[in-house]
């Protein structure tokens, strides 16, 4: 079994419980900072799925970071070969992208704990399905997505109505940071702080206090999230 390459877009990103999870799940996987100079970027035969993580750019700065074509090229030709794929927050966005839909900004940018709701095609999906209806999630983004062609909703939000989407039964995008853990958000609040009251209308100790209401049970789900998709990784 090939690895799960496991791509990272931000330095600071600790990846949360990912590595956890699929090492638990007897899944190898494999790291590539995709900002790193001379990156070399796989051919499809040589891993067996692919997640890609947030980062703090958007999907359309391929100026000031040109790694993000080659990025959008392998998520394409991955869910064309039907490679379990995961994309998550930025991830999430570089899919879409990737498969001719738009990004653009969100009606509200969202920093912390917010409300997710599964449709009916979440409520039943191999992934999502580890979520419920009112659990709260953790956010961190200020731009959303069309859903690719042919692809179904899989949960919305309050405020951003495209939260999740399957494309056929190997492609996923997540907006919201399912993966988190405490250390990983604390050093993008360290990164933010300076300036989060006056971009995102919060404070760090506001979203520290969501993190100890709240995280504990996001895990929970996410653990049952990574363990169905590292299911699709064996087969």
């Amino acid at each position: 079994m090939n690895p799960v390459l496991c791509v990272r877009n931000d330095r600071d990103d600790t990846l949360g419980i990912t590595p956890g999870s699929l090492a638990e799940a007897g899944v190898r996987f494999a790291c590539l900072n995709a900002f790193d100079t001379g990156v070399r970027w796989p051919a499809l035969e040589e891993i067996g799925g692919l997640i890609v993580f947030g980062g703090e750019m958007n999907v359309d700065e391929t100026e000031q970071h040109p790694y993000l074509l080659a990025q959008r090229d392998l998520m394409r030709r991955a869910v064309e070969a039907g490679l379990p794929v995961l994309g998550i927050c930025l991830g999430a966005q570089m899919l879409a992208r990737a498969l001719d839909a738009r990004v653009y900004r969100a009606p509200v940018r969202e920093l912390g704990f917010k409300t997710l709701r599964l449709t009916a095609a979440g409520r039943g999906d191999t992934l999502l399905s580890a979520f419920q209806t009112g659990d709260r999630v953790f956010q961190w983004h200020e731009d959303t997505f069309d859903l690719p062609a042919g692809a179904e909703l899989l949960a919305t939000g309050d405020d951003v109505p495209h939260q999740a989407f399957r494309l056929g039964r190997t492609a996923w995008g997540v907006q919201f940071h399912f993966e988190v853990d405490a250390l990983g958000v604390e050093a993008w609040l360290r990164v933010a702080e300076p300036t989060l009251s006056r971009d995102w209308k919060r404070s760090a100790d506001e979203v520290r206090d969501e993190l100890r209401m709240y995280l504990d049970e996001q895990q929970q789900r996410s653990r049952a999230l990574l363990a169905a998709f590292a299911g699709l990784l064996r087969r």
